[in-house]
C-alpha cells in the first residue's frame, strides 16, 4: 500500500502545479493578500457574494484559509466546505481552527460527493485549473437547484493574465478566460452566465445551472 507521500508525489507528477503550490505553503501567509486584507475586500463585495447564516458554501482553492474564515462566519452555523489539491496548504489551513471542511480535491479530477451547494466560490483559484470544463461540469452537478457559482479575483483579467506570463514554472500558462469566451465554456458545462464584472479591481463572474431544455 502506499504511503501519503508517495500518494502526494504521484498527484504532483501528475500536474506539476500541484508541487508547486506545495513548495509555496510554508510561506503563503506571508504572500499578499494577507488573511486580514482579503476579509477587508470580501467585505466591500458582500453584497455581490450574498453570504447568509445556514448556507451550504463550497471553497476552491482555500489554500491556507486566508478567505475561509471570513466566509465560514457568514454562514455560521453551517460549516464551510473548502478544498484544495495541495495538501501542504490543507495542511496550514487546517491548523487555523477554522469551523470548515478542509477535503483535499483535484476538481478536475475527483468527484465532489453527494453534497449540493448554494454557493461554490473559486476565489483567486480558476487560472489553476488545468481543465477548466471539466472543473465547471463538476460544479454545475454539485450546485443546488438555485445554487450560484462565482469566480472571483481582486484584479482584473489583463493583470492576472500578465502577471502569470511573467511567473516562471507550471503556472506560467496559466490564464482566466476572458470576454466573450465564458458563455460557451459555461453553457458547454450545463450553465449559464448571470453577470460579469472584469475592470482594474475586480474580476467577478456569477453563473447559475441552465434550465432544463423541453
Amino acid at each position: 500500500m502506499r504511503t501519503q507521500a508517495q500518494k502526494t508525489r504521484a498527484r504532483s507528477h501528475r500536474d506539476p502545479r500541484i508541487g508547486f503550490f506545495n513548495a509555496l505553503a510554508a510561506r503563503w501567509e506571508r504572500e499578499k493578500p494577507s488573511a486580514a486584507s482579503q476579509a477587508a475586500r470580501l467585505r466591500r463585495h458582500a453584497a455581490r457574494l450574498a453570504l447568509r447564516p445556514g448556507q451550504a458554501v463550497l471553497e476552491v482553492g482555500c489554500g491556507t484559509g486566508k478567505a475561509t474564515a471570513w466566509l465560514a462566519k457568514q454562514v455560521a452555523p453551517a460549516r464551510i466546505t473548502a478544498v484544495d489539491f495541495a495538501g501542504e496548504m490543507l495542511a496550514r489551513a487546517r491548523a487555523k481552527g477554522i469551523p470548515a471542511d478542509f477535503l483535499r480535491r483535484d476538481v478536475c479530477r475527483d468527484d465532489l460527493g453527494a453534497r449540493r451547494y448554494d454557493l461554490i466560490l473559486c476565489l483567486h483559484s480558476f487560472p489553476h485549473f488545468r481543465n477548466p470544463a471539466a472543473a465547471l461540469r463538476r460544479f454545475a452537478r454539485a450546485l443546488k437547484t438555485e445554487g450560484r457559482l462565482v469566480i472571483m479575483h481582486f484584479c482584473g483579467s489583463a493583470h492576472l493574465n500578465e502577471f502569470h506570463a511573467r511567473v516562471k514554472g507550471p503556472v506560467h500558462a496559466d490564464r482566466l478566460p476572458v470576454g466573450a469566451e465564458w458563455p460557451p465554456l459555461l453553457e458547454r458545462a450545463g450553465l449559464a452566465l448571470t453577470q460579469s464584472t472584469d475592470r482594474a479591481d475586480l474580476f467577478f463572474l456569477e453563473a447559475v445551472r441552465a434550465p432544463r431544455r423541453a
